[in-house]
């Protein structure tokens, strides 16, 4: 059976959204098919045990395309006899392509997200990154807009679609709500309609601009709670604004919870939200949010923020709204729309769940990608 390498820096149990679609597209690759490359991480050596295929820990936190990471790769090519190497994010791995090839790898695939497309912005990087284009046969974009940017830079007939896929039996409206299963933070949200914001908790994703829209909401709807789901840099930094506000116990922050339980604290929502927005001159952009198709999968209408391809995860109107992530009055007042019309929101929720369901279930993804690995027929 032919044998493929993954070589990612971006795996759990490092959080993420991006170590989630990489997860997601290993485990649906035959087992014994499939080997990870990816750095150590706190707990990994008890994730790694539960995994039905092998994961290869570098001793650091990151990989680096330096002369270490690329002899460590090149001799489980070998050593492994992989045919292709998937690079879970092309840059900067993929500078690694070439020792791979010599290494034995007919076929070289490469993963972008936000950030490649954020490089095809910036002409130092711009360089680097058609320089690892050029070592690919494949190269992957999550939607309309990395698409663009990436073709100012990569052959467009290297490029390829490849969306995460969301697992709709685990993101569901059917989530276990019962008093065994329910966060205990649910505790101290009362009966109110309840906003809830999934996401590492840094700028670009909006959590600040939720807080300052939330006296506004509370204006209109007294009860109204917003629940901040999520761990990360920005958490005290929020909870000082949340205080300057005199929110009180209108704003919970959870902290880091485990994935695993992410489907409960959607289910503690009735409106999903993630405002995020584009920061230092287009350079620090969503790519797409994946966190809002596994909220629509949990029923929910979501709010996202235009940022670079967020709006590709919703669809205007049907599925949610898109609005300016960086105005607390637009957020303010697409919030207070939502909440004030349970039975539209509701609507949406069902809409979304419906498209999430049809057209980005991960069977259709993993078909697309396994088509990805195989290389390329020799005459």
């Amino acid at each position: 059976m032919k044998r493929t390498l993954i070589v990612t820096n971006d795996f759990p149990p490092r959080p993420g959204g991006i170590q989630s679609f990489v997860h997601g597209l290993a485990g649906r690759l035959p087992p014994d098919s499939v080997t990870v490359y990816a750095p150590a991480w706190r707990g990994c050596e008890d994730f790694d045990a539960r995994l039905p295929y092998p994961v290869v820990r570098h001793p650091t936190s990151l990989m680096l395309p330096v002369r270490a990471v690329a002899r460590r790769a090149a001799a489980l090519v070998a050593e492994l006899g992989c045919e292709t190497v998937v690079f879970g994010a092309a840059a900067p791995l993929g500078l690694l392509a070439p020792e791979m090839r010599a290494a034995g790898a007919r076929r070289v695939v490469m993963l972008t997200h936000g950030h490649e497309a954020s490089w095809a912005r910036v002409p130092v990087a711009r360089r680097l990154l058609a320089r690892i284009g050029g070592h690919a046969d494949v190269v992957t974009y999550l939607g309309e807009y990395t698409r663009r940017l990436l073709a100012t830079v990569i052959p467009e007939e290297k490029l390829v679609r490849l969306t995460p896929g969301v697992d709709t039996e685990l993101f569901s409206p059917e989530a276990d709500r019962g008093a065994e299963g329910t966060p205990a933070v649910a505790g101290g949200i009362g009966a109110g309609p309840v906003v809830v914001c999934v996401s590492r908790l840094v700028p670009r994703k909006g959590q600040d601009t939720l807080i300052r829209a939330w006296p506004r909401v509370l204006r209109a709807i007294p009860e109204a709670r917003l629940l901040l789901v999520g761990g990360g840099p920005y958490r005290r930094r929020l909870e000082r604004l949340a205080g300057s506000l005199g929110l009180g116990p209108a704003v919970l922050l959870t902290g880091s919870v485990d994935a695993a339980d992410l489907p409960r604290y959607f289910a503690l929502g009735d409106v999903f939200a993630m405002p995020c927005r584009s920061r230092l001159g287009g350079i620090d952009v969503e790519g797409l949010g994946i966190v809002y198709l596994e909220a629509a999968a949990s029923g929910l209408p979501v709010l996202a923020g235009a940022s670079g391809g967020a709006p590709d995860a919703v669809l205007p109107g049907e599925t949610g709204l898109v609005v300016d992530g960086a105005s607390p009055e637009a957020v303010a007042g697409a919030l207070v729309e939502l909440l004030a019309d349970p039975a539209r929101a509701r609507a949406m929720g069902e809409r979304g769940r419906e498209w999430v369901t049809r057209e980005w279930g991960w069977d259709r993804v993993a078909a697309r990608f396994t088509e990805l690995l195989e290389p390329a027929q020799t005459p």
